[in-house]
């Protein structure tokens, strides 16, 4: 299938490493010109030039903290003119440390609001006049199955992450009358940088090993596995395209059966 991808221009965030790097690889792959968005420049130019020599697309690196109102506010803006325009933001940031409620004060719950739902907000919002001028633009949000299925020991993430899904869910409603259509894909256990470190926070909290914990969280999958970030990056790549056309306010989860409920 042809996802009518070329050309179109996408900025993608925190996408200098696990799933925001395999969806802006997907994006590219597909023929889009993307600008790609991390805090660690260093980091963020090899993930440039590893995009450019699997794809051969052109790809803008844009390093930056997105905790941070003005850059937040200022990067999409940046994106659209040097890319041309811009017809797809991907939100995605960094997880918050891993944890339980009576770990974390004040100073903590701000910050992990700041970055991730505030973040959101200001990126979304910056982006808006670019996308009105798209003819298939798009906005996908990337959480958490934790959204629907709390993981333990990720109070911030189970917390925050739901909160931007009901950004997602009623910018559907708001800006469907612009066509601008705006989805979230809720990623389960994939094999990251992030996924491994939770995992060995999780094995130290139970005297385990990560090799344990992980063969542990495997099963919890009917596939008897993680995914891998390509996997991730397919779906993503999917929903922000126009073959997705009528697709809008999805909440997706790439989870391999993880989440147990009907709905």
């Amino acid at each position: 299938m042809d996802l009518g991808l070329r050309n179109k221009k996408a900025l993608v965030t925190g996408a200098s490493r696990g799933l925001g790097l395999a969806t802006a690889l997907a994006l590219s792959g597909e023929g889009a010109e993307v600008a790609i968005n991390s805090r660690d420049s260093e980091r963020l130019q090899r993930a440039a030039a590893q995009i450019a020599r699997q794809t051969g697309g052109k790809t803008l690196a844009l390093p930056g903290d997105l905790s941070k109102p003005e850059f937040a506010s200022s990067l999409p803006v940046n994106a659209a003119e040097r890319l041309g325009g811009l017809d797809i933001l991907v939100v995605n940031s960094g997880g918050p440390p891993p944890g339980r409620f009576e770990e974390f004060d004040d100073a903590a719950w701000q910050a992990a609001v700041n970055l991730m739902l505030l973040g959101a907000v200001r990126l979304i919002r910056a982006a808006l006049p670019s996308l009105r001028r798209s003819n298939s633009p798009a906005v996908l949000t990337i959480t958490s199955y934790a959204i629907k299925q709390p993981i333990a020991n990720l109070v911030l993430s189970n917390s925050v992450r739901a909160a931007v899904a009901g950004l997602t869910k009623t910018l559907a409603l708001e800006l469907g009358g612009d066509g601008i259509r705006v989805n979230s894909v809720l990623p389960a256990w994939t094999e990251t940088e992030r996924v491994k470190e939770l995992i060995a926070d999780r094995a130290r909290r139970a005297g385990s090993t990560p090799e344990e914990e992980t063969r542990k969280q495997a099963a919890e999958s009917p596939l008897g596995r993680m995914a891998t970030p390509d996997e991730f990056g397919r779906v993503a790549a999917f929903l922000c395209s126009p073959a997705a056309s009528f697709l809008t306010g999805v909440m997706l989860p790439v989870d391999g059966g993880m989440y147990k409920g009907t709905f």
